[in-house]
Parts: structure tokens; C-alpha cells; sequence
């Protein structure tokens, strides 16, 4: 550890400031776990996933879910190392610019943003779906859940949404950790309520088609087919996506150099057993056939848990409702630390304005950041919610595409960055070599797929311009946007395209067990 991770790791301890102005020692493990699963908002993908993955591989879908674990806890670890290291909440951006240099870090640090800036406008757009089914169900009047189809009311309430995400996230992250423990806590007991229920209809008989557990479920080898595992390892990139915001959070967390990776692969595990949990409970009790809830049934696979509710929780149904859209709200709130924390460490390096480097003298918070997120996303939502037939699938595949490209860059960045020790112990060579190689392949693999599948214009919702997929489109313009931009700011701010302000460096080298992140 060096001199200036221990003075940070004093200083976050003692609830003063980080070197960024952040509220230093705010949030605790379990508060960081606790955002890290409103990040990923499981009852939301879960929902919309389960169905589809049943039509891939029927019963395997908990072996596929296993599969899909695997790449994303070897890139965890090797956040985990990078963040021991080197704490700071530009995470990716830093980390990547520490390996690389500043081009390669300043385009993961891009990724990163645009990734979170995508599943803002997506997350907004289910949480005004549920918002308005919830509503349709609490007044037995249908057509209510059918205003979410005119776009003008669609996006004026998803504005709303994101108004009010915006304006938590603003103020300290106390208020944030207060919101997340309700909206959490909540999802997660309707969701083990909602499967144990489920459990207890096939133990008394009257579930719909009650399929035996079996242990060739979880075999991955028994799927058949490699489309499956790929299908598998795509979808993870969607379902378990989100507990890296753990990690921008290092400056603010008690620990910063421990906390925030053991925080991240606490939640990646927990979403792991609680998936495997309900998608066990409900093959169990609705089967995978085409029957009324089966859930091989097409008619109800884009909203599994909206469908089986009634059967198995009667009249507590809206339970899931409403769980569903605290999920997607819980997770609208949350996103917003990740790339209000980046475009501050960006700001604070020099890479971007230095007005993104501000934080509120009452929060401790990076409101100009945060501001800035909130406009962007609610703008490419509007924008996606007029050119798109199916806004939300398009986003979704995009928000893969976007993902696999910072992550892989990470997980790289940790392989190269500690290239000196690989070999000198067990523990380096799996935690710092092997784990984030095999997992920064995986996603890079996945990362050229999508680029080349995209490009037709039937792939995602089957939008399209001009013959070629909306997708690729989207992944295409978001990421050269990305280089345009970067050029721009290499014009106008060179000391930091120069290697003068954050310069790379190897964890192996003497001056770098000497050297501090700048002030």
C-alpha cells in the first residue's frame, strides 16, 4: 500500500473529505452492497429474462445462469485489485489510463458513461411501464396500463422519473443509502416471498405444472448447443451488470482500498443465489410449456412475474408490481453515482472541463456531474422513444455492446498494470492475471459479435436505418462520438493526453510504490 492510500484510507475513516471534495467514510459495506443490488435491480431482470431464457435452453436456464456468473466474478476480481491499489472513483477511466495511458483510459472512462447513460433513459422507461400497470391494477382499469404506449405521455412521465432521481442523487449519500435500504429491502422480500409461495403450491399440489427439481438443471453441459452459451453469456452481460458501482463509490466508502471489492463480489454472489433461487422456484412450479403460465408460453415471457403473480400469490399480486417498480426506480436512482462519479475524476484529471470537477459545498456531491447525466440521458430517451419501435430492446443490446467494451478494458488494464508480479505468488497470478485475462477475453469476444450480428437490420427490435440495425447504429455513433470528443479535448487539454497529470505506470515499478494519484 502506498503513503497516499493510507493517508486516503485514514482520511475516509475519519468522515472527512477525499482529495475530490466527496464525503469521505459515508458509506459502509453494507451500505455499498445495498446500492450495488438497486444497481442491478433484480426484480426488473429477472422478470424480463427468465421467459426468454427458457425459450433458449428450457430447464437449464439455472446452469446458463452460471455460466453467465463466471466472466462477470473474474472481472470483479480483477476490479478488486485494481481498486486495492489504487482507490478512485474514476475507477475504469483511471485505472485503465494507470495501464495504458491516457487514450485507451480515456475512452474506457467513455464507455463507461455512455453505458450508464443508456440504462438511465432504459431503466426510466420500465419504470413509467409499471408505474402505469401498477396503476391499471390498483383501479381494475386496463387502459391505464395503455398510456404507456402514447409517446408524449410516456416520455413527459419518464421526464418525471428522472427528475426525481436526479434531485436524490444530488444531495448526500446518506439520503441516497436511507432510499436504497427501503426500496431494496422491499424487492428483495417480495422476491423470496413471491418464490417460496411458489414452493409451497408444488408441495401441496395445486401448482400449475409442477416440474421436479433436478440436478441436470445446473449442468451447463447438458444445454446442447453453443448458441445457448452464447445466448447465456450475452444475457449475463444485462442481468448482472451493475455491481461495479460499488467501486466508484471508493472515495466515499469506509475502507476505500478493501471495502468497495469485497462489496462488489458480495454482490455479484447474492444476485447469483437469489437468481438461481426464483429461477428454480418457478420452473418448478409453472414447468417450461406453452400452457396458460408455462413458461415456455410466448405470450408471457417478456413479463414472467407479472404473469405467474396471480396463480401463486392471489390477491397480493400487486406485491410484484410494485416491487418491480421499485426495482427499476431503486436502480434509476443509484445509476446515477457511476457516471456523475467518473465525469468528476474526469473533470478532476484534467480530461474533461473543470467544471465537471465540482462538487456541492453542502452534498459533497458531484452535482454538475450529476446534472449533466440526467439531461443527456432524458434527451436520448426522448430521442430513442420516437425512432425506435421497441425503445427498451434497443437500449438493452446497445447497453451490452457498451459494457463488454469497459469491461474488457478493465479487466485488461489489471492483467498489464500488474504484469511485473504475476508469477510471484498463487494468489497474483489467479487474482491479477488469470481471472480478469480469461474474463476481458470472454467479454471481447462477445464485444466483436455483437458489433458484426448488429449490423443486420432484423437484430434487436428489427429498427433500422437505412437497412443496417438500429443497434449498431447506436454502439457505432455512441462510441465514435466518444473518439470526436476525445480529440477535442486533446486540443484543449494536452497535459493530460500527455501523459503529465495521471501518467501509466506498472504496480511492480520502485517509483510506483512511491507515487501518488495527483491531488
Amino acid at each position: 500500500m502506498t503513503a497516499s492510500e493510507t493517508s486516503e484510507n485514514s482520511t475516509a475513516e475519519s468522515g472527512a473529505l477525499s482529495k475530490k471534495g466527496l464525503g469521505a467514510g459515508t458509506v459502509g459495506l453494507v451500505g455499498a452492497i445495498v446500492i450495488g443490488i438497486s444497481c442491478i435491480a433484480p426484480a426488473y431482470t429477472l422478470t424480463g429474462a427468465l421467459g426468454p431464457t427458457v425459450a433458449e435452453v428450457g430447464t437449464h436456464v439455472p446452469a446458463i445462469f452460471l455460466v453467465g456468473f463466471i466472466p462477470m466474478l473474474l472481472v470483479a476480481f480483477g476490479y478488486r485489485e485494481l481498486n486495492s491499489r489504487m482507490p478512485d472513483s474514476g475507477t475504469s477511466f483511471t485505472w485503465a489510463t494507470r495501464a495504458f495511458g491516457p487514450w485507451i483510459g480515456w475512452m474506457a472512462g467513455w464507455g463507461l458513461i455512455a453505458a450508464t447513460i443508456v440504462v438511465l433513459s432504459n431503466l426510466a422507461g420500465i419504470a413509467v411501464d409499471f408505474f402505469y400497470l401498477m396503476l391499471s391494477q390498483i383501479f381494475q382499469n386496463p387502459s391505464i396500463a395503455d398510456l404507456t404506449s402514447n409517446p408524449f405521455i410516456n416520455v413527459i412521465t419518464c421526464l418525471a422519473f428522472m427528475l426525481g432521481a436526479t434531485l436524490i442523487s444530488y444531495r448526500d449519500m446518506q439520503t441516497t443509502q436511507k432510499l436504497q435500504y427501503v426500496l431494496v429491502g422491499f424487492q428483495l422480500l417480495v422476491m423470496v416471498f413471491f418464490g417460496i409461495v411458489a414452493l409451497v403450491h408444488v408441495g401441496a399440489g395445486d401448482a400449475f405444472d409442477a416440474l421436479p427439481i433436478s440436478l441436470d438443471w445446473f449442468n451447463p453441459f447438458a444445454v446442447g448447443s453453443f448458441s445457448a452459451f452464447a445466448a447465456g453469456l450475452s444475457l449475463s452481460i444485462f442481468i448482472f451488470w451493475g455491481w461495479d458501482v460499488t467501486l466508484t463509490m471508493s472515495e466515499e466508502t469506509k475502507g476505500s482500498s478493501s471495502t468497495p471489492g469485497k462489496a462488489a463480489t458480495a454482490t455479484v454472489v447474492i444476485i447469483v443465489v437469489l437468481y438461481l433461487f426464483l429461477s428454480v422456484a418457478l420452473i418448478n412450479y409453472a414447468g417450461v410449456g406453452e400452457g396458460e403460465y408455462g413458461l415456455g408460453n410466448a405470450d408471457i415471457q417478456g413479463n414472467v412475474f407479472f404473469s405467474l403473480a396471480g396463480p401463486i400469490l392471489g390477491p397480493l399480486a400487486i406485491l410484484v408490481s410494485i416491487a418491480v417498480l421499485s426495482s427499476s426506480a431503486a436502480s434509476l436512482q443509484s445509476t446515477f453515482v457511476s457516471p456523475a462519479r467518473t465525469l468528476l475524476a474526469m473533470g478532476h484529471y484534467g480530461a474533461l472541463p473543470p467544471k465537471f470537477s465540482k462538487v456541492h459545498p453542502k452534498f459533497f456531491t458531484p452535482g454538475y456531474a450529476t446534472v449533466v447525466s440526467s439531461i443527456v440521458a432524458s434527451v436520448f430517451y426522448t430521442v430513442m422513444r420516437f425512432i425506435s419501435e421497441d425503445v427498451l430492446w434497443d437500449t438493452i443490446t446497445t447497453l451490452g455492446m457498451l459494457i463488454c467494451f469497459y469491461y474488457g478494458l478493465t479487466a485488461f488494464a489489471c492483467v498489464w498494470y500488474f504484469r511485473k508480479q504475476w508469477f510471484t505468488s498463487i494468489r497474483t497470478f489467479f487474482f491479477q492475471f488469470f481471472a480478469p485475462l480469461v474474463g476481458g477475453l470472454i467479454l471481447g469476444i462477445l464485444f466483436f459479435t455483437t458489433i458484426i450480428e448488429s449490423a443486420n437490420p432484423d437484430y434487436g427490435s428489427g429498427s433500422n436505418i437505412g437497412g443496417v440495425g438500429l443497434v449498431f447504429i447506436l454502439g457505432m455513433v455512441i462510441i465514435l462520438t466518444g473518439v470526436v470528443v476525445m480529440l477535442i479535448q486533446s486540443r484543449l487539454r494536452p497535459d493530460f493526453f500527455k501523459g503529465r497529470i495521471l501518467a501509466p505506470g506498472t504496480a511492480g515499478d520502485s517509483r510506483e510504490a512511491m507515487a501518488a494519484l495527483p491531488e
